[in-house]
């Protein structure tokens, strides 16, 4: 840090990480907390935080924020989430995009450590049952409706479903993962039947093979940015599970009954919608304007945390025009953001990148939620474990607002 930013009263993470005696995460959840006041260095690259703040907040203590309306205050080491941002146990979650592997992200969230390099494999019984159970499913069915019955086939044959010591769960965790995967039903002729999970989602999600690398990489990015995010919805309602000793499958399963919200994971869904009603770039100005006059709102723009725009989505959109410059589909995403910040709408999030992703790469309708519904189950499994490791039931309290009670 240089004496310029010393002398201005401005320190940068590192020195008060060190102050306050927490991780680098801390300092931005902190911030998106108004609990500290940040600003970018000269270069453009560091974070500097007010020095006046940190010495007050260290002489008071970890601040300790009551729980706003609609919150429920849970102490966690997973997800910190940062102004814009996510970190995994204090790692930056665009770094681990960049270039990691989801299998090595979901073991870094359950265990703190990084993965062995081994192909998760689905048990062969669970993943037959979970075919099988599909076989009188109407036609044209989304692939999270899929997804539901699959962690219920996949459970109910699995003998070691109620083991819940830590590396039971971990080997559950990979092995539902694996199984969630291999029994959707392959979109086109190509069949990754080995390698890694995001390699065979594609299979799944996506008619034909990748032209490059490009955007596999960035279907892997999306999984990863998407693996956890604090305490959401479907991970209050799988905290809550595993909190009465409910076994992973069945986390699991709570999980996917939260998800598939329009105000949740099914965002992405109603994104790709939108998307698909903006046949060229000219016409984007068109459909914005008719969902605006009849009220709705617009989907895959907003977020309740990232006020000032979602990081998550700026990297993977990113991540598609490297991987698809002048394609089509990408030109007509680009439109609607041009649209809609023409219309001082919110930033977009990452719900809508990854209607992105699927539009250009050509996945099946539906796949966004798919990829959310995969990818996430790892987040959950990391909270359910930590949630066996306590000791009692999560148990939130109703202020209660109706008739009076009768007397005595």
């Amino acid at each position: 840090m240089g004496e310029n930013e010393q002398a201005t009263g401005w320190i940068d993470a590192k020195a008060a990480a060190e102050r306050l005696g927490v991780k680098p995460a801390t300092l931005y959840a902190y911030v998106s907390r108004g609990v500290l006041r940040r600003r970018h260095a000269a270069d453009g690259r560091r974070s500097l935080f007010d020095a006046a703040q940190v010495e007050e907040l260290a002489r008071r203590g970890r601040p300790r924020r009551p729980p706003g309306p609609g919150e429920l205050a849970i102490e966690s080491e997973i997800t910190a989430l940062g102004a814009d941002r996510p970190y995994y146990r204090g790692r930056d979650v665009l770094d681990m995009a960049g270039s990691g592997t989801f299998e090595d992200v979901a073991a870094w969230l359950w265990t703190g450590r990084g993965g062995d390099g081994e192909a998760w494999r689905a048990h062969g019984d669970g993943v037959a049952a979970a075919v099988a159970a599909q076989s009188g499913l109407p036609a044209g069915l989304l692939p999270l409706d899929r997804l539901q019955l699959i962690v219920t086939a996949l459970a109910v044959t699995d003998p070691l479903r109620h083991h819940l010591d830590p590396d039971a769960v971990t080997a559950t965790g990979r092995a539902l993962i694996a199984g969630l995967i291999e029994a959707l039903p392959p979109a086109g002729p190509s069949r990754v039947p080995g390698g890694r999970a995001a390699e065979r989602l594609w299979s799944r999600l996506c008619p034909h093979p990748p032209s490059g690398p490009g955007l596999p990489r960035a279907f892997e990015a999306a999984m990863i940015l998407l693996a956890d995010h604090e305490l959401a919805a479907s991970t209050v309602a799988a905290r809550v599970a595993a909190s009465v000793r409910a076994g992973p499958y069945a986390v699991v399963a709570a999980g996917f009954g939260a998800l598939g919200g329009p105000l949740h994971g099914g965002a992405s869904y109603g994104a790709e919608r939108l998307l698909g009603e903006v046949a060229e770039p000219a016409s984007a100005s068109r459909v914005i304007g008719e969902r605006l006059r009849g009220g709705e709102r617009i989907p895959g723009f907003g977020h309740t945390v990232y006020k000032s725009g979602d990081g998550r989505a700026t990297l993977l959109m990113d991540l598609v025009r490297e991987a698809a410059p002048g394609h089509g589909r990408l030109a007509a995403a680009d439109a609607v953001l041009e649209e809609a910040a023409r219309r001082r709408l919110p930033p977009p999030n990452i719900d809508f990148a990854l209607a992105a992703l699927g539009a250009v790469a050509g996945l099946v309708p539906g796949a966004g939620e798919a990829v959310f519904a995969v990818a996430r189950t790892a987040g959950w499994l990391a909270h359910a474990l930590e949630e066996y490791g306590r000791r009692g039931p999560l148990r939130p309290r109703a202020v209660y607002t109706g008739s009076p009670l009768p007397a005595g």
